[in-house]
C-alpha cells in the first residue's frame, strides 16, 4: 500500500460555469475500509492508498486509479463528497483534492471551502424540529431497540440523528416494530452493514445537493451511493450509478437513470468514477459542437 503523495488542488470554481455536478456517496462507493475492500483471491490485488487513520492507524482506502480519475472530475465538473458522516468523520477523509463543496451528516451540514454553512445548518435544524418529533424520543427508541446486547453502542450524530452499531450484521434482530415507531414519529430508520439508522424525514442527502447546485449553477446531475440513504439523490439524478454491492443491491433496487458496476468492492468504486469520467468528457465535448 502506499501514502498519496500528490499536491491537494482546488478544482474549478463556480465563476468557470462546469456544467455538471457530481455527488459521490464516500464509505463503500469511493472509499473503503480492510473488510469492505471485497478483493478476489484470483485477480492482482490494486495499489491501494491509504485515505484515513483513526488513532494513528489507516483505516480506509481507495486504489490509486481511483483518486486519478477523482482528481480528473475535479477538474472536469462540481465534485461533492455526500455522506452520513458527521463532520468530525469526515474530516479525518484525505481525496487528494479539496472540493469547494461538501455534505455532510446526511445533508445536516453544508461545507463551503471546508467551512460548514451555519445558516444551512440552521434551517435544516429548524425544519426537522418543526416536522419530526424530538430527538430525544429516537434515542430512547434506539436505547430500547438495544436491549439483548447485539448493540455496541448507541450515538448520537451532530445533534441531528441516532445511529447504533452492532457486533455484527448477523446480530441485528427484526426492528420492523421500530421502523414503525419511528415512521410515525417523522422519521425513517435504515440498516447499512453494522449500522442501524434513526434519521428525520426532512433530513436527506438530496436537498443539500439541491442547494448546492443552486449555488454553483450546474445544469446536470451526476450521483453515486450504495445505500438506502443515497435513494433520492440518486432517483432526482440525471444519471446514477450504484455499486453492485451494499444495502440497494441486495435489495434489488434500480430506476430508469440507474446503472450497477460489473464489479463489486474497490473496483466498483473505480468503475463508478471512470463511467463518469467518460460521460462527463461526452457531454462536454457534444456541447462545444
Amino acid at each position: 500500500m502506499t501514502a498519496d503523495s500528490s499536491p491537494v488542488t482546488a478544482g474549478p470554481s463556480a465563476a468557470s460555469g462546469p456544467r455538471h455536478l457530481l455527488a459521490c456517496d464516500l464509505d463503500k462507493t469511493l472509499i473503503f475500509s480492510r473488510h469492505s475492500l471485497l478483493l478476489a483471491d484470483d485477480r492482482p490485488a490494486p495499489e491501494l492508498v491509504e485515505v484515513e487513520r483513526l488513532d494513528g492507524a489507516p483505516i480506509s482506502f481507495a486504489t490509486a486509479r481511483s483518486l486519478a480519475l477523482l482528481a480528473e472530475l475535479h477538474d472536469l465538473a462540481v465534485l461533492v463528497p455526500v455522506t452520513t458522516r458527521t463532520l468530525a468523520q469526515y474530516a479525518r477523509v484525505e481525496l487528494g483534492v479539496r472540493p469547494r463543496y461538501a455534505i455532510a451528516a446526511n445533508g445536516g451540514h453544508l461545507l463551503v471551502d471546508g467551512v460548514p454553512d451555519p445558516a444551512w445548518a440552521a434551517d435544516v435544524a429548524a425544519e426537522a424540529a418543526a416536522a419530526c418529533a424530538p430527538l430525544a424520543e429516537m434515542v430512547a427508541l434506539a436505547e430500547r431497540s438495544a436491549a439483548g446486547g447485539w448493540a455496541r453502542l448507541v450515538r448520537v450524530a451532530d445533534g441531528l440523528f441516532v445511529y447504533l452499531v452492532a457486533h455484527d450484521r448477523a446480530g441485528i434482530p427484526d426492528l420492523t416494530g421500530e421502523a414503525e415507531t419511528a415512521r410515525a414519529a417523522g422519521w425513517a430508520m435504515s440498516v447499512q452493514g453494522r449500522k442501524v439508522y434513526f434519521v428525520p424525514s426532512v433530513l436527506t442527502k438530496q436537498r443539500a445537493v439541491v442547494e448546492v447546485a443552486r449555488r454553483a449553477g450546474t445544469a446536470r446531475l451526476l450521483a453515486a451511493g450504495d445505500s438506502v440513504l443515497d435513494v433520492p439523490m440518486l432517483a432526482a439524478a440525471d444519471h446514477a450509478i450504484r455499486p453492485a454491492h451494499g444495502e440497494l443491491h441486495e435489495l434489488g433496487w434500480s430506476g430508469p437513470n440507474v446503472t450497477v458496476t460489473a464489479a463489486a468492492g474497490v473496483l466498483a468504486g473505480e468503475q463508478v468514477l471512470a463511467a463518469f469520467v467518460a460521460r462527463v468528457r461526452a457531454e462536454i465535448a457534444a456541447g462545444s459542437r
